[in-house]
């Protein structure tokens, strides 16, 4: 592997990693309902279900799930209704001021379960490390090795996309200070969750 392939892939791998999508648009909420820090720690549920994915990849069988039409509509369907799921949740959630103490109850275990169930039930991701991660392997050299290399530096971009989304979130809890401004805020987020959802239950595998 070339510096230039390396050079090509980060900003290319970048711009996937910040897009907006329901994993981003997760931790952008975790941080305004709790703070940065609970929103970075999260995302290292989504972390580990990428690892699985990119080892899937490297061994090749990420082409073998992705190719079969019932796993497919399986993990698509499950992560569409765990989004619809998600999103009810948003939208019915209290916007009254937490004290300390309901704030202390909520779990950064159950928290990182979300992110990680949600990166693991998005079939796209798994066309992410089987299509885009592919394109920057010489097939001249060690596959394996190069997968493990652009892998860990994907996951670097995604850890680096959660702090700037936690970062966001962080900045609209302070703004959103009022409860009907939490309220829309959550409303929101739930709408473009369950959009995604929509989405991902209608989404063909091409």
């Amino acid at each position: 592997m070339t510096l230039t392939t390396l050079l090509l892939f980060i900003p290319a791998c970048f711009a996937l990693n910040m897009a907006p999508g329901p994993n981003n648009l997760l931790s952008l909420t975790n941080a305004k309902r709790y703070d940065i820090k609970t929103a970075c720690l999260a995302g290292i549920g989504r972390l580990i279900a990428f690892v699985g994915m990119i080892t899937l990849a490297a061994t090749g069988l990420a082409t073998v799930l992705y190719t079969s039409e019932t796993i497919f509509l399986v993990i698509k369907t499950l992560g569409g209704l765990y989004l619809l799921w998600l999103a009810y949740q948003l939208w019915s959630a209290r916007t009254e001021a937490q004290s300390a103490d309901e704030a202390s109850q909520k779990s950064l275990f159950g928290l990182a379960w979300q992110e990680f169930w949600l990166a693991a039930g998005n079939p796209k991701a798994i066309l992410i490390f089987t299509a885009f991660l592919p394109q920057f392997v010489e097939p001249d050299g060690n596959v394996v090795q190069q997968f493990m290399v652009l892998g860990a530096l994907f996951l670097l971009l995604e850890w680096v996309a959660i702090a700037g989304y936690a970062y966001a979130g962080s900045f609209l809890g302070n703004w959103f200070s009022q409860p009907k401004r939490r309220q829309l805020f959550n409303r929101l987020c739930a709408g473009l969750l369950a959009s995604a959802g929509i989405g991902l239950l209608l989404a063909k595998k091409e």
